[in-house]
């Protein structure tokens, strides 16, 4: 590796790959991503697949993943390359929606106790833990094929959410048929949950505000509070990622792939194009999923404070693969960008932006650590120019959940969240502590490599104040 300049590091181009790798970290943050070699030999890896178009990327909070590093992004050509599972990850759209309250924080701050324990109760959590949306085979073909469309069509959305949703909460092209039974069945009962792991609901204040103007047209000003969603697909996503797994190892083998775990189709092959209508419905199953909790966070508000509104600022995904339009080598084309814990970028004037952002640039909502800063970014025509329109997601993983889990005490994480002012619900003690803080890197740090770096530019910072954890 070699350093091109500040916040830019390369992975020359040899004999093996089509394309350099660049990483964009801090030389803090470089030093904990070199500490795993896998994340740059992963980096690499994605450069060998076939049809790779200009780099192959990793984001300031890139840790290792399956196949593709957490944080890598990668485009495809779309008539010789190649569409990869592991280059969009086991949780198909997982993703962040933040939603605007007007919610006075004194009036909160009087009930945040009884506040956390109604939404745990109004959105299960955990692993295959089943909500009270438990739908039909016609349901569940419904949600796949139409996503957030679906729930506004039941009375659970508005025509304002949609619009503040990626792709306004339906991707395109997505068949029901392609997705297996044992994956139907796996979300059958899990709309309307937030899962294990790192996902989660946290009431946050709007702390520091860096730009008024994008801040303002985002709808959000400063003391105001906040709602973050963090959650995907569930078992349909993880499922529905491991079947096409298999089933492209049987047809295409892995012996001419770097790595077994980057096993792929080429993407106008028969089940290359299975695969982009399995997990497009994926994709609008997660959407939906947040839309149904979106539903049920305002009806427990709506308990507590009559007089609030509550509105979508936006949702965005970041586990997804997209033909999207880029310029490479001076020409404009359209690519198969794969995004894995990345958040797409787009600067002023791109019309996958709604109406209402498009001046300013696409939302993007990167979430600490648990107890730690959040921050809302807006996308720029730099990150179009030099990151395929891609940023980071998160803070990133430095340890695994089982060091976590050896090195960190559930009673430490109570007193840090204690110290901080942030109370929190977690569906187990085990979850909270491979969440801790610690586990993570500095989400200060990753932000700032984006701003700096003009991939993402920040618009204002979100303080925690209670957090619900899976």
């Amino acid at each position: 590796m070699k350093k091109l300049k500040e916040n830019v590091w390369e992975i020359p181009k040899d004999k093996d790959m089509h394309v350099p790798g660049i990483i964009f970290a801090s030389d803090k943050l470089m030093e904990q991503i070199a500490g795993d070699d896998k994340t740059i030999g992963q980096v690499r890896n994605v450069a060998q697949l076939k049809g790779i178009k200009k780099q192959s990327i990793a984001m300031s909070d890139c840790h290792c993943g399956y196949g593709f590093p957490i944080g890598g992004v990668a485009g495809f050509d779309t008539k010789e390359g190649i569409i990869s599972p592991g280059g969009v990850g086991y949780d198909i759209n997982c993703g962040v929606r933040l939603l605007a309250t007007t919610i006075p924080k004194e009036a909160l701050m009087g009930k945040r106790e009884e506040l956390i324990n109604e939404l745990n109760k109004a959105v299960p959590s955990g692993v295959g833990r089943g909500g009270e949306f438990v739908l039909t085979p016609e349901d569940m073909q419904d949600v796949l094929n139409k996503g957030s469309h679906w729930a506004k069509q039941k009375g659970y959305a508005t025509d304002a959410d949609l619009d503040k949703t990626e792709d306004t909460g339906i991707i395109q092209g997505a068949d029901a048929q392609d997705v297996s039974d044992k994956a139907k069945k796996r979300g059958r009962n899990q709309l309307g949950t937030l899962g294990s792991g790192n996902h989660f609901i946290e009431i946050q204040e709007v702390e520091t505000v860096y730009d008024e103007n994008v801040a303002n047209v985002f709808g959000l000003t400063k003391g105001q509070l906040c709602i973050m969603i963090h959650t995907g697909s569930r078992g349909t996503g993880h499922q529905t990622c491991s079947d096409y797994i298999h089933k492209m190892e049987d047809k295409y083998g892995w012996e001419h792939l770097p790595d077994r775990e980057l096993t792929c189709a080429p993407i106008k092959s028969e089940l290359g194009t299975q695969y982009r209508k399995a997990m497009a419905g994926a994709a609008n199953f997660a959407f939906a999923n947040r839309q149904i909790i979106t539903h049920q966070i305002r009806n427990v508000l709506k308990e507590n404070f009559p007089e609030a509104d509550v509105k979508v600022v936006y949702d965005i995904a970041h586990n997804i693969a997209k033909f999207e339009k880029h310029v490479v080598d001076g020409k404009e084309v359209e690519l198969c960008v794969h995004r894995k814990g990345a958040t797409r970028s787009f600067g002023p004037g791109r019309k996958e932006i709604p109406a209402d952002y498009r001046d300013v640039g696409c939302p993007i909502f990167i979430p600490g650590s648990m107890g730690t800063y959040s921050y809302v970014l807006v996308g720029t025509k730099e990150a179009e120019e030099i990151s395929l329109a891609s940023t980071a997601h998160g803070a990133g993983r430095v340890m695994s959940r089982s060091q976590a889990k050896r090195e960190i005490t559930p009673e430490h994480v109570k007193q840090e969240l204690a110290a901080h002012g942030v109370a929190i619900k977690a569906g187990s003690v085990k979850g909270m502590v491979e969440e801790a803080p610690e586990a993570y890197k500095d989400v200060n740090e990753v932000v700032r490599v984006s701003d700096e770096l003009g991939i993402g530019k920040m618009v204002v910072r979100l303080k925690p104040i209670a957090v619900v954890k899976g």
